[in-house]
């Protein structure tokens, strides 16, 4: 054995190689110091526990940084490099100068058995229900905590749908819908599964509502809200009581998401003919245009993950519809469901295929795993002919369909994409996995999509993109009847709204965030070219025009993580505290539509220059145009639902920039998100 092999054979059954081992893993940011700190305080706990359950542990903590709930300790062994990315995006792979060795040789030769052997420890490690720090349910290891999100989830779901059926009947809601989904605005659809869905919902205590983009979510479910306010004005909740409307909440992760379903629910409630339903004018005003984010909802505290509402002090409310369920965490998902009055109806909007949350858990995602087969059973489908005059395909009929298939909708017609769009044929065939029919959709030069070849970041294709197809409008929109010192402020509101208008036109999304294809350099750049141009007076600090995206939640200012604002010049005076005259940043006021939340410079901690935007991060919004830029390599980060999401961002021009080789591309549609989760698993 040579000495490495010595060290490796050694880290798998002593204490001291293992720290080491670690500590390098660590010392490269392959782990976060805080996976290394839970290893640590495990060892002060037991000191005699094996080092390969240290070792799981470590690597169960460093799952949940990459979303998963847990780790999969079969999938590890199978394929360590996939199941834990290492080494991450941007790091250097060991080296003869600095030999640090890979999951795969250190897990070489291990078996399953072998491995869950070593993690029967009832200090550390149990099956269940008590306080030890870990949990192994079959070939999946948590941290306690992720586990009991889990399961609180699990059964807050199921206890909801095994509860007796309050909705109305068939032959009530048929009229209502008949009235909501006149036949005339059928279009081509052979089958109206806005309707459908609408119906499902009406049943059920938890309904979920899953398409693509353009397929009708939002509009269907103010339809939803018109028809549960109908019914609940034109009969009593509680025998003997007088009607009263529900008392209904809006919510979306993020505020971004927020602002822009505050927009879709006024259009969609401007197009409704509340003037043929039943105290129309009243459902109407019942019918609340406000969203807020979850965060607010649910009441959370600074420094603290204590939330004011919780299961000893729920939410008042009838109904909680939740947009952009894609983004919803395991930990949100669960604290949602406790806060939830035990008779209130939860209703879940969101695009299954599009990225999961960035922390852990793929909620959305793992529930409607099944949606495309719908595996409604003969009994539903026939209620929802009798409901809708609606037909079901048998192929989506399924005698053994599960109480949750019977309350998931999928929207399965795209209103925003016409056939011969380039966008929607590209999403589709990468949804699909089809990798060679989506580089054919790319060269078949439709209107709509662009793609661009570039060999370096700073080439003059892409600085013209950038600047003259891009920021160069909003920018220009900053000094084009700016308010003065003597304006109200409206029109300082007006203007400021403008110019987030503006600014929503176009952006450039990245896969990665390090590397000269990442959103850290490529951001440098950008501010580098802008300024070269003459449109930007800076490239650091604070100066007019930088974009900047919120960080981490600020309950005192009103903001949330992934909220946008535009640095703006105010006539205001000599400023304060440092800072550059008249300069304050302009948020869209989630609370107020159309509204602008305004803060000094000074009062923002968290916060980063947002020329270039993760795909992540990008979730929630829409934009005109979007510069999809991929890397120059293959990457475990650039996957199937990564390339989905980003593509789906644009609502008008989608151009891709394809700095590598077409396999990048290719590589990317065949890779997909598998995060571990047991959700759906019955242990």
């Amino acid at each position: 054995m040579n000495r490495a092999t010595d060290f490796l054979a050694d880290a798998l059954v002593e204490k001291a190689p293992m720290q080491r081992l670690l500590a390098d893993w660590t010392r490269r940011e392959w782990l976060r110091p805080l996976d290394t700190a839970f290893a640590e305080f495990l060892w002060e706990e037991v000191p005699q526990a094996p080092p390969l359950l240290i070792l799981a542990a470590a690597l169960a903590s460093h799952q949940l940084g990459r979303g998963h709930a847990c780790l999969d300790l079969s999938a590890t062994l199978d394929d360590p490099g996939t199941a834990l990315s290492l080494p991450p995006e941007g790091s250097r792979a060991a080296d003869a100068l600095d030999p640090v060795p890979l999951p795969a040789q250190v897990l070489q030769g291990i078996t399953l058995s072998h491995w869950q052997a070593m993690l029967e420890r009832p200090e550390l490690v149990s099956s269940g229900p008590g306080d030890t720090p870990l949990v192994r349910v079959g070939v999946r290891l948590y941290l306690r905590r992720y586990w009991h999100y889990e399961q609180s989830v699990r059964q807050a779901i199921q206890e909801r749908l095994g509860a007796p059926a309050s909705g109305a009947p068939a032959a009530t809601l048929r009229p209502v819908l008949d009235i909501l989904f006149p036949a005339s605005a059928r279009a081509e659809m052979a089958t109206d599964w806005q309707k459908i869905a609408c119906a499902l919902a009406a049943r059920s205590p938890v309904s979920i509502l899953t398409g693509g983009p353009g397929t009708g979510k939002t509009s269907t479910v103010v339809r939803l809200l018109a028809l549960l306010q109908t019914l609940a004005l034109d009969r009593p909740t509680d025998p003997g009581e007088p009607a009263r409307p529900l008392r209904i909440r809006l919510a979306a992760p993020t505020g971004k998401a927020a602002a822009r379903l505050n927009g879709s629910i006024a259009e969609a409630l401007d197009r409704l003919p509340f003037d043929r339903l039943a105290n129309g004018a009243a459902v109407r005003a019942a019918i609340p245009p406000k969203v807020t984010t979850l965060h607010r909802l649910l009441g959370s505290r600074p420094d603290t993950r204590r939330l004011r509402h919780h299961a000893g002090n729920p939410l008042a409310l009838d109904v909680l519809v939740i947009d952009e369920a894609s983004m919803i965490d395991l930990e949100m998902m669960a604290a949602v469901l406790a806060a939830l009055p035990q008779r209130a109806r939860l209703i879940l909007l969101g695009d299954r295929d599009q990225l999961a949350s960035v922390e852990a858990g793929a909620v959305l995602g793992e529930l409607c795993r099944r949606a495309a087969q719908a595996h409604y059973t003969p009994a539903t489908r026939d209620w929802l002919h009798s409901a809708t005059g609606e037909s079901i395909g048998t192929d989506l009929v399924d005698a053994d369909g599960t109480a949750l298939d019977q309350a998931i909708a999928m929207l399965r017609h795209s209103h925003r994409f016409s056939a011969d769009s380039g966008i929607g044929r590209l999403a589709e065939a990468v949804n699909a996995g089809e990798a060679t029919a989506a580089q054919r959709i790319l060269a078949d030069g439709h209107a709509d999509l662009t793609l661009l070849p570039v060999a370096s970041p700073d080439e003059d294709a892409l600085r013209h993109l950038v600047i003259d197809g891009g920021y160069r409008h909003y920018l220009q929109a900053i000094h084009r009847s700016p308010p003065g010192r003597t304006d109200d402020q409206a029109t300082t509101d007006a203007w400021a709204s403008a110019v987030l208008t503006a600014h929503s036109r176009f952006q450039v999304l990245c896969a990665l965030r390090r590397g000269p294809w990442g959103v850290q350099g490529l951001n440098l750049l950008i501010a580098r070219m802008l300024r070269q141009a003459g449109l930007i007076s800076a490239t650091d600090d604070w100066y007019a025009g930088r974009p900047v995206l919120v960080t981490r939640n600020d309950a005192a200012l009103g903001l949330m993580n992934g909220d946008i604002g535009i640095t703006l010049p105010l006539d205001t005076g000599t400023g304060t505290d440092g800072q550059a005259p008249g300069l304050r940043v302009a948020f869209r006021d989630v609370g107020q539509p159309g509204g602008v939340r305004w803060v000094l410079p000074v009062r923002l901690q968290a916060v980063e220059t947002v020329y270039a935007l993760t795909v992540h991060k990008s979730q929630g919004s829409e934009f005109d145009h979007v510069a999809l830029l991929l890397p120059d390599a293959p990457s475990p980060i650039l996957t199937r639902e990564l390339l989905y999401t980003g593509i789906t961002r644009a609502r008008s021009h989608l151009t891709l920039v394809r700095p590598g080789a077409p396999r990048v591309l290719q590589e990317a549609v065949l890779t997909r998100v598998l995060r571990a989760s047991g959700l759906m698993e019955s242990d």
